[in-house]
Formats: structure tokens, C-alpha cells, sequence
């Protein structure tokens, strides 16, 4: 019985250091051979031009879709989009303008805003005078 652990550790010791040399083994990007007469590879990293043809560039989102399996959305007339998606770059008006303003005045958007914005500037400050002592 002892034997037979004996024989069991040496394997377990032999298997280990397998393992650690496998382990160990570097490994290095893949870059494939490189061609000769070529200097730092600038032309492999150049980007490729496209295949698509105009018209699918015109009439589909390429890239957006996300799936395996699937195709690109196509494009849809402005009508068919929601309203709120044409309003999502519109510029905002900074803490400063908002705290010009009157306060009882203020749409809902820009009352959310500048609670926000006031409550964001608060914490801040107390958070450097905190750091300050």
C-alpha cells in the first residue's frame, strides 16, 4: 500500500512539473511571416478598402447588427423612427445658465437637470474641502 503511494506522488510530482512547463512555454502575437523587403508593417495595418457596394451602403446600417445569426437593419424613412431619438445630441444648457434662471420657471427636463448638476457641484465641494483638512 505504501508502495503504491509512493507511486502515485511520483506521478503526481512528474504530471506538476508538465504542467509547469506548459505553462511557462511564451507565447507570442500572432503576426504571421512577414514579407520580405517590408519595414514595420505599415502596409498590413493599413485599413482595407471596402467591398460593399454603394447602394447596400445607402439603404443599410452596416455593422450594427450584432447577432451571429442575422443581417444589418435597413434604413427607414425619418417618420419611422421615434420622435425622442431626434432630441438625444440637442445641447443642454450648463449648471451656470440654469442657476440664472428662475428655478419656479423651469420646464421638467431642465428643473431634473438642475438638481443634478447642483447636487453633483455640492458634493464635489464638500469632497475637496473634506481633502483639504
Amino acid at each position: 500500500m505504501v508502495m503504491s503511494q509512493i507511486r502515485l506522488f511520483r506521478r503526481s510530482i512528474v504530471n506538476s512539473k508538465d504542467l509547469i512547463q506548459l505553462t511557462s512555454v511564451r507565447t507570442f502575437a500572432a503576426g504571421g511571416k512577414s514579407k520580405k523587403g517590408s519595414k514595420g508593417g505599415a502596409a498590413a495595418d493599413a485599413p482595407k478598402a471596402s467591398t460593399l457596394s454603394k447602394e447596400v451602403k445607402s439603404t443599410t446600417v452596416v455593422g450594427a447588427n450584432i447577432l451571429k445569426e442575422g443581417a444589418d437593419p435597413k434604413i427607414m424613412a425619418d417618420s419611422e423612427y421615434p420622435v425622442w431619438l431626434w432630441h438625444l445630441l440637442d445641447k443642454h444648457p450648463p449648471l451656470s445658465e440654469l442657476r440664472r434662471k428662475n428655478v419656479e420657471t423651469l420646464p421638467y427636463v431642465d428643473l431634473k437637470r438642475f438638481v443634478k448638476l447642483d447636487t453633483r457641484a455640492k458634493i464635489k465641494e464638500n469632497n475637496s474641502t473634506k481633502a483639504k483638512n
